[in-house]
């Protein structure tokens, strides 16, 4: 078995020297006269001349700009940082202009409908049409157009229309309730919705007719409705206002050329939003330039993602990781869109989509490692995989079982890469890289230019010890804003509070002496034992390699009397209650793996975890119905993958506090 820290995988030199970062690092000595030896060397330059390495981007990259910008940063305060002032930078034109000439551009497949792929002058066309079609109903800048669209072309043609007029755009996956979208889209105001009639997922049909009728009755402000007729259902249109079905819409006989809105830098670009488990779902307003210099340098120079590059990542469009999919085009890469369950009609649908496309680049997250694992799945006695390059790993911490797993069970040379970041940045804090060896359960590297730290209680910085996750020094894709939030109070007080100036992102991190990190879980879910604190990912990494395990969910609640309780909920293999026996293992585990002060209180058997739409262990909200909380406070139905999973815990929460009034 793996243990942490352990070497499991480096490049060759000659991979090395093939590599973008290997001639950014050439460039760089040849025309700003700087050396670095290594990943570590380059990282600490970056984050030290934060303003040349941007530039260095920038030029790397040969950035356009119609107007000159006046300096790289015009204020190095956080929040409201200016980058490259002056400069004019659209999204869309970045797309467009640099997809690749040759081949596919996008590859689609569903369970929906057909197998596809559009050529870069397919998707510009249809670019082409649809911000006409948007123009003819008054869209212009600064105007909200909204999304209730799946992971399909239409979603990425969309998103690029809206953005090359200067409008904004924003997009909810179909998964999500009526209700659920209404509390995003309605604080937007949106000039169009542009939805679906319905899809399908585990051969299953779901029928979004009445889920849209909802939406756009419940947004005054809409001047149309677009219907794209995924489904095959839409016979009739959403009546009582100007509606469009999408083929019709975008079929103008003899649209105008393509023309980009002069989009200054700093401009909205989109509107992604928190998982809104609780409160209203923040919406976060990112900026045109900044994801684009920041996707150049993720994908260029961390992925060595390019023109030779098949880039697939399994994620819903309400993602950040669709957005991240989709500047895969600016680097000249083809993308892979697939819509529907990863494990339908088998587990292994995915891998078998790795084949068929010779995806270089393969991006999931650990839960589906997990399923995988537990199912006793081989990818590699099925599949070649022999373009296969890299797996992207993120969402919540990867284990070393998870990395053990990868390299015995798909192929032992590739990277693995380990990221967290988040939907506030549209990065990674921590990413991966072919400069530095893999290390069994560790994030490879810091990002260049993100300046992360672990800090303790008093704000100093800890190596080798568990701190919370902050950022020093400001980065271009960090928001503009919060949309609709008066003196940006909700801005400070999430991501500026305790330390004004730092950004504390709110994860439990380790800053290893080489380097490398390690996430270990969020730090408002920690459970503090007697005075130590532990992550949850401890608790799940020992508890879900046990036999007979099949997920898990720990909280740890604070009594006002000093003492405090820590529940496991385990879903059991098959259903059913905790054994006896499979309980001994459990502590008996977490004794010898862990420590006396990873033993729960009590260990109670549900038939499944709640989960975010994002894939992420909904501990707080729980913790929060424990505490007595009404559900309405806690969490947000519309924010859950399963909804109904939440009710057992309901239930359990209301006995947990008869058993202890006080508690």
């Amino acid at each position: 078995m793996a243990t942490e820290g352990e070497v499991l995988w480096r490049a060759s030199p000659t991979l090395v020297e093939s590599l973008r970062v290997t001639q950014y690092r050439r460039w760089l000595e040849a025309n700003y006269q700087i050396r670095c030896d290594d990943y570590q060397d380059l990282w600490r330059w970056s984050v030290d001349h934060l303003e040349t390495f941007w530039e260095s981007v920038w030029r790397f990259f040969e950035v356009e700009s119609p107007t000159p910008y006046r300096m790289v940063l015009e204020s190095s305060v956080m929040p409201g940082a200016r980058w490259f002032p002056g400069a004019q930078i659209n999204f869309a034109r970045e797309i467009l202009n640099r997809a690749r000439r040759t081949g596919p551009a996008i590859i689609h497949r569903s369970e929906t409908r057909a197998a596809g792929e559009l050529t870069t002058a397919d998707l510009t066309e249809a670019v082409r049409r649809c911000a006409a079609a948007l123009r003819s109903l008054g869209v212009e800048k600064g105007d909200r157009v909204v999304g209730y669209l799946p992971s399909i072309p239409e979603t990425i043609v969309a998103l690029l229309a809206t953005t090359a007029l200067g409008a904004v755009w924003a997009c909810c996956s179909p998964v999500f309730g009526s209700k659920a979208v209404l509390d995003r889209f309605a604080q937007l105001e949106p000039k169009v919705l542009i939805g679906l009639d319905g899809y399908r997922f585990g051969g299953k049909d779901f029928d979004k007719r009445s889920d849209l009728d909802t939406i756009a009755d419940g947004l005054p402000s809409l001047a149309a409705v677009v219907v794209v007729p995924y489904l095959g259902t839409a016979t009739e249109l959403p009546s009582g206002r100007r509606s469009a079905r999408w083929d019709d819409w975008i079929a103008t006989s003899d649209p105008p050329a393509l023309a980009f809105a002069e989009t200054e830098f700093n401009d909205p670009l989109w509107i992604v939003f928190t998982s809104g488990t609780t409160g209203l779902p923040k919406g976060i307003v990112h900026g045109h330039g900044g994801i684009v210099l920041e996707s150049l340098k993720l994908l260029g120079l961390q992925s060595n993602i390019g023109p030779d590059s098949r880039f697939f990542f399994y994620t819903s469009s309400g993602w950040i990781n669709f957005n991240i999919l989709t500047t895969g085009l600016m680097m000249g890469a083809t993308i892979v869109l697939y819509d529907g369950n990863p494990a339908y009609p088998g587990v292994d649908l995915l891998w078998q989509i790795c084949d068929e496309v010779a995806a270089t680049n393969f991006g999931v997250s650990p839960a589906y490692i997990q399923l995988l694992s537990k199912a006793g799945v081989r990818p590699r006695d099925r599949y070649q995989l022999r373009s296969l390059a890299s797996i992207s790993c993120t969402g919540s911490t990867v284990t070393p079982e998870h990395f053990e797993w990868l390299y015995r069970e798909v192929k032992t040379d590739f990277l693995v890469a380990s990221s967290s970041g988040g939907t506030e940045v549209a990065t990674g804090f921590f990413v991966g890289t072919y400069l530095e060896p893999v290390w069994a359960g560790e994030m490879q590297v810091r990002a260049l230019g993100v300046a992360v730290e672990a800090w303790n209680d008093r704000g100093e910085p800890v190596v080798e010890e568990v701190g919370e996750l902050v950022v020093t020094k400001p980065m271009p894709s960090m928001p503009l804003y919060f949309w609709n939030d008066p003196g940006q109070r909700r801005y400070l007080d999430t991501y500026f509070d305790p330390w004004p100036g730092v950004w504390r992102h709110g994860d439990l991190l380790k800053i290893t002496r080489r380097g490398s990190g390690v996430i270990y879980g969020r730090s408002d879910s920690t459970l503090n034992r007697f005075g130590v604190r532990i992550g949850t990912s401890d608790i799940y990494r020992i508890v879900e390699a046990v036999a007979g395990v099949r997920d898990s969910l720990v909280v740890n609640i604070d009594r006002p009397d000093g003492t405090s309780v820590m529940i496991l909920f385990v879903v059991t293999a098959d259903g059913g209650p905790v054994a006896p026996a499979l309980e001994a293992t459990l502590r008996s585990a977490l004794r010898a793996e862990g420590s006396p002060r990873h033993l729960p209180d009590r260990i109670v058997a549900m038939p499944g975890v709640p989960y975010t739409l994002t894939g992420k262990k909904m501990e707080v909200p729980v913790k929060k119905l424990l505490l007595g909380l009404s559900i309405d406070k806690a969490l947000s139905r519309g924010a859950m993958a399963a909804p109904a999973a939440i009710d057992p815990y309901l239930e359990f929460a209301a006995r947990f506090r008869e058993e202890t009034p006080n508690g």
